[in-house]
């Protein structure tokens, strides 16, 4: 084993311990695909990363992410806590305005608006739900009919089962069944709009839930917050540039931030914070 520059980031927040944590490994050179897996159960977060060297000359680092239950082509938390901990390292962009990350899905852009970094998300595929599983998952999430405005399956590496509901008050009250949800093998968002919200106050309130892949519900989730963007915004159900609120009923306040640009790109944004700095045993 060799220690390796180690650090724990708060993503999706500008408070520690607000946000989604990750834990990233500065250094992944050299380390096997079982040994990154067992160090992900270890940490037993909901994603562990691993920064090395661009095999893409187009790209500045190479990150892999693992989730206790494997690796996953793209995330978004991860993909801003790893920028945040590579250029907090010393890492120096090519470019001034845009940092490039290369991961499973490919190569991810990613902008600096002060000290908050967004990502474009990536391209994205869906998919309308077969009536009988959308009606599985609506019961296993305890979920009446008529709660449910629309559906869509959102895939931009991760796939999501995504569900619009009637109101953020349903968002927040669901007890869902966990192990109904593994056992369909599917990883569900959910979502709703605040009518009347107060200047500066989140419009969309989000929740996700992964037992599929070990994790009960994800704090803050930036694949499902840019999978929804693309979906809610090209159909009218939100604005081009909003505020998601994700993490309430873990007692947490993530905060993402959501545009698109004129050329029909959408960014998801956040904050991202280090509360952990040393070096860990690999």
């Amino acid at each position: 084993m060799a220690q390796r520059n180690f650090k724990q980031v708060d993503v999706f927040t500008a408070t520690p311990y607000r946000g989604n944590p990750l834990a990233v490994v500065l250094d992944g050179n050299g380390l096997g695909d079982e040994e990154m897996k067992h160090f992900a159960r270890w940490t037993n977060l909901s994603e562990t990363t691993f920064l090395l060297p661009p095999e893409d000359d187009a790209a500045d680092y190479r990150v892999r992410i693992f989730t206790p239950g494997g690796e996953l082509p793209f995330a978004g938390h991860p993909t801003l806590g790893s920028c945040h901990a590579w250029m907090e390292a010393g890492g120096k962009p090519r470019r001034k305005d845009v940092i490039v990350q290369q991961c499973k899905v490919g190569l991810v852009h990613l902008r600096r608006d002060g000290t908050r970094l967004a990502f474009a998300a990536p391209p994205l595929k869906r998919t309308a739900p077969s009536p009988a599983v959308l009606a599985q998952v609506a019961g296993a999430l305890g979920l009446k009919s008529q709660q449910v405005i629309a559906a869509q399956i959102l895939d931009n590496g991760p796939a999501w089962f995504s569900l619009l509901l009637d109101s953020p008050q349903t968002v927040l009250g669901l007890s869902p069944h966990h192990l109904e949800l593994k056992n369909l093998g599917v990883k569900v968002g959910v979502a709703a709009a605040y009518e009347k919200p107060a200047p500066g106050a989140p419009q969309l309130e989000v929740r996700a839930f992964a037992a599929a892949i070990g994790i009960n519900e994800d704090p803050v989730t930036g694949s499902l917050n840019a999978g929804l963007a693309e979906w809610l915004i090209a159909d009218k159900h939100m604005p081009e540039r909003y505020l998601a609120a994700q993490g309430a009923c873990l007692d947490r306040a993530g905060r993402v931030h959501v545009e698109r640009d004129a050329q029909g790109q959408v960014w998801v944004g956040g904050d991202s914070v280090t509360c952990i700095a040393g070096s860990v045993a690999l």
